[in-house]
């Protein structure tokens, strides 16, 4: 039997490791030779490198079940400068671990680790390891790569840790849990000037801050208060200065909803707030607006298979059902566009930072409970 405390310790090594040489998304070259050794020591049957760029796939096979199953982790780091002393603190400068995708790699390479030496289960288990989550692309590269038809599996499983909830503490719900993103640039046109004399141009400053107050009314007023929208400006750009109006800016921002129909219906209404307001001010606008995350919809069945692991692993009262969908977004929703699933969270500690923030750190503490859900539920749907 895997003595525990001697894997928690590996894995908070290996944890500690990656935090300390973080990669940005499709550049996890290290990282991803790094999971791949492992992987190899572990005794794993295949181990599939450059899966979509820089993703890894490990398959594990045990008896003589045909059915599949997929675990996966993300691997990539975001530009974020880290602050804090601590001793692994990220050598990379402007990059950083600040959504614990490391803490995400190493509980699934000590479920790899488990498995491999343990069995338990009858078929196959896929591990993988991807890249590019923070921007929405991986999943999507490993897929275009051939990732279901080269490694098959029935139903996928990932876990995403959460700041804010008890270490140990399990949180899932069935259908909707994620919700879309939507990314949008407003670029406005006209002629900046002398700041003394605003008549002679047509500058866009004061166009923009009224699209921007408007972009405001298009969930307050504009949708049906029953569904979920979310608009929010991220970056207001202009090429003005202290004395010089400017003749040009641009609008950034995100949008979420978890249906497609609120999705289109934010941008046509983006669309006639932008246009209608230049044409106010008399000048030009440009809307730029990309689809980049689908909504995350568990499977019912599945999330309820979940949700009996984590009772049997945490007890009833760390495991709960959300009572409603959070509007941030998720790469592995792209899987279970194809294949059924269950992603979670598992708690980082009610005191911990919040992910993207230079202050944030996995908690290593939460290693075993991940890794432990990853093994349990592989075993469950594998049964002997």
């Amino acid at each position: 039997m895997t003595d525990i405390e001697t894997l928690h310790a590996e894995m908070s090594e290996w944890r500690r490791h990656l935090h300390a040489n973080p990669e940005f998304g499709f550049a996890e070259q290290a990282t991803a030779a790094f999971v791949a050794d492992k992987l190899r020591t572990f005794g794993l049957d295949e181990v599939a490198e450059g899966v979509g760029g820089t993703g890894v796939v490990g398959t594990l096979k045990r008896g003589t079940g045909n059915r599949a199953i997929a675990l996966r982790a993300d691997m990539d780091a975001l530009r974020i400068t880290e602050q804090g002393d601590m001793q692994h603190k990220s050598r990379n400068c402007g990059l950083m671990h600040a959504c614990g995708h490391d803490g995400h790699t190493a509980m699934l390479l000590g479920a790899a680790k488990m498995l491999a030496a343990e069995g338990g289960f009858d078929g196959t288990v896929r591990f993988i390891f991807q890249p590019a989550e923070e921007w929405g692309k991986g999943a999507l590269a490993m897929m275009s790569d051939g990732l279901f038809e080269k490694y098959p599996f029935d139903e996928i499983y990932g876990i995403h840790n959460m700041p804010g909830l008890p270490v140990g503490y399990f949180e899932t719900k069935p259908e909707e849990f994620m919700s879309a993103e939507d990314n949008f640039e407003i670029t406005l046109k006209g002629v900046g000037g002398h700041a003394a004399r605003p008549h002679w141009g047509s500058e866009v400053l004061v166009a923009v801050c009224a699209i921007v107050t408007n972009l405001q009314t298009i969930v307050a007023r504009r949708i049906d208060p029953a569904d979920i929208g979310v608009v929010s400006v991220t970056e207001l750009i202009t090429d003005g200065t202290r004395n010089a109006l400017p003749g040009m800016a641009r609008i950034l921002g995100d949008a979420r909803s978890f249906r497609r129909e609120i999705s289109e219906h934010i941008e046509q209404q983006m669309r006639i707030i932008a246009q209608g307001t230049a044409l106010a001010y008399n000048v030009e606008a440009h809307v730029r607006y990309t689809r980049e995350f689908v909504p995350l919809m568990n499977d019912t069945a599945l999330a309820a298979e979940a949700m009996a692991v984590a009772v049997e692993l945490y007890g009833a009262s760390n495991a709960m059902v959300a009572s409603k969908p959070m509007t941030g977004s998720e790469d592995f929703a792209q899987f279970l566009s194809r294949v059924p699933g269950c992603f979670v969270f598992l708690g980082n500690g009610e005191t911990s930072a919040p992910l993207h923030n230079p202050n944030y750190d996995f908690n290593d503490n939460g290693l075993v409970h991940g890794m432990r859900f990853h093994v349990a539920i592989a075993r469950r749907r594998l049964a002997n």
